[in-house]
């Protein structure tokens, strides 16, 4: 029999800022959601099922970010999901038709007929809420699923206000416990932003793990033994601190040299939304003479980007994909096999491979992505048995002595400091979200026992603060997509916080303006502001 030579611990984190107007009918941003579930999410829950129906013991953690609950479990958002797949399935119906006399292109719109088919399918059998299907998986012991700040507020930069980083990891862990049935074990750092100290908040709240990159580690005093290649203890409390393994990350990842980009994938940016006839796709439109993305898409990447215009792709063979998505997973793990034995040899001991990845990744962006990911767990349990795949909670259980290290200042992101978040594009947002923090601090030690309408406006208070936070908005000021938009959050949350801290502190409260947050910013039904307290 072959020697253990290492583990593998595969992190989804699934997360997509919270998005919600009943106001409007539809909202462009809400497909965010949309295209997340037909594309990744149901992919995903897809290939777990496949896995355990044939018994193969796959290990697998997802971060489900408590935005991103919430909006499986809002009905509003669900009955709008089941909208979106229904025009889907009719927008492919009319392609099956439209494309009779071209079967290549048929095949495919057949196969998007048959994709919405089953998303519908699983969507009917949860009642819209994925989260109890993810649920199933974890009680089922093959996933583990972990929370992240409440709203992906970026912990580093609330250093001088600790009240801030408390209630963003209390609000979360509450919130995973009321969706899941339990208390979260781990948890994904908002962009991986880890500060020294902030340990002490995730003890508090029963969570026993986090991630870091790698630098965060690497660099951590003293300097860990393992390197990346095993977790460490933070001093002082029993938290462990889980660093990325940056080769297996650059074989994905890397534009250059990641799986994603081969010839033989689909191509991302070949939608019909773009590519048909204006008049023939409007009805799956917005109706304002824009076009968008509409998830139709019958190219192959073809060739590099420099030399292959979007003009110029080849038809996508779906059956292609497939072997070199089994080829990948099967290098994949080739290459985790021999990185595993050298580090063994030079550690003394079977490495842990930590290889952290967005989850939208896997389906919305690199379709073949699931694909890959099921071969992957189906070669480790069936084509041999040295690389082992396992979940943080397991390792730490096999594993329970580490080595003490105080880990270091780091995020991921651009230069890997927090810039991408803390620069000329967004700089302006945080004096602001100071500002309120400390406003939300007094709030919720001035009213030890407010008036049912006074504890709605605090509640409502703590959801605008927190909404603000999300640093979903400063990353998109600083990619240059959407910046109206994410300007537009910050500002309302803010001005809508301002209105009610006014009425509170001066009386006066407007509770008809009180009604309209609640039912337009409704995270956090159970949200209790003395956490600021």
């Amino acid at each position: 029999m072959s020697q253990h030579v290492g583990s593998v611990c595969f992190v989804l984190h699934a997360h997509l800022p919270y998005v919600r107007h009943p106001e409007y009918d539809s909202f462009l941003e809400e497909d965010w959601l949309y295209e997340a579930v037909c594309e990744t999410y149901i992919p995903l829950l897809t290939m777990m099922e496949r896995l355990a129906n044939d018994g193969v013991a796959f290990r697998l953690t997802m971060s489900l970010t408590p935005p991103l609950l919430s909006m499986f479990r809002d009905q509003l958002l669900q009955d709008r999901t089941f909208r979106h797949v229904d025009l889907l399935l009719d927008l492919s119906e009319r392609e099956i038709h439209r494309t009779r006399a071209e079967p290549q292109f048929q095949r495919l719109a057949v196969m998007y007929r048959d994709h919405f088919r089953h998303c519908r399918q699983v969507l009917e059998r949860c009642q819209g809420d994925l989260s109890q299907e993810f649920r199933k998986y974890q009680d089922a012991g093959h996933l583990e699923i972990i929370t992240c700040g409440a709203t992906h507020g970026f912990f580093p930069l609330m250093v001088h206000q600790p009240e801030a980083v408390r209630a963003q990891v209390q609000v979360a862990a509450n919130h995973y416990e009321s969706a899941l049935g339990r208390r979260p074990a781990g948890i994904w750092l908002p962009e991986c932003g880890y500060y020294p100290g902030h340990e002490q908040y995730l003890a508090e709240a029963g969570i026993k793990f986090f991630f870091v990159e790698a630098h965060g580690v690497l660099f951590g005093s003293p300097r860990p033994r393992f390197g990346t290649f095993a977790p460490v203890k933070c001093p002082d409390y029993a938290v462990a601190a889980f660093g990325r393994d940056m080769e297996s990350s650059k074989q994905v990842w890397s534009a250059a040299e990641g799986y994603p980009g081969d010839f033989d994938y689909r191509e991302f940016y070949r939608d019909v939304g773009y590519d048909l006839d204006y008049d023939y796709v409007q009805p799956y439109l917005l109706g304002d003479g824009t076009r968008k993305n509409l998830g139709l898409k019958y190219y192959k990447i073809t060739g590099p980007g420099e030399t292959i215009g979007l003009g110029d792709k080849q038809p996508y063979d779906p059956d292609a994909a497939a072997r070199k998505a089994a080829d990948h997973a099967g290098n994949f793990l080739h290459n985790r096999r021999h990185q595993m034995a050298f580090c063994r040899d030079m550690l003394g001991r079977p490495p842990l491979i930590v290889a952290p990845y967005d989850a939208e990744l896997f389906g919305h962006w690199w379709w073949e992505g699931p694909q890959f990911l099921e071969q992957f767990f189906r070669k480790v349990h069936c084509d041999q048995d040295e690389v082992r795949v396992t979940t943080p909670s397991e390792y730490l259980a096999a594993n329970p002595l580490l080595q003490e290290v105080q880990p270091e200042l780091s995020s991921w992101g651009y230069k890997g400091y927090a810039e991408f978040w803390l620069n000329d594009t967004n700089d302006w947002i945080y004096r602001h979200l100071h500002m309120a923090t400390e406003r939300m601090i007094h709030l919720a030690r001035r009213f030890q026992t407010p008036s049912d309408l006074q504890r709605r406006a605090l509640n409502q208070c703590a959801r605008e603060l927190l909404l603000a936070q999300s640093s979903d908005w400063a990353f998109i000021m600083r990619t240059g997509t959407m910046v109206e938009y994410a300007q537009k959050r910050t500002n309302d949350h803010l001005q809508r916080f301002e209105t009610l801290f006014l009425g509170l502190q001066h009386g006066g409260l407007d509770e008809t303006a009180l009604a309209e947050y609640e039912s337009r910013d409704n995270i956090f039904a159970d949200l209790d502001y003395r956490v600021y307290a």
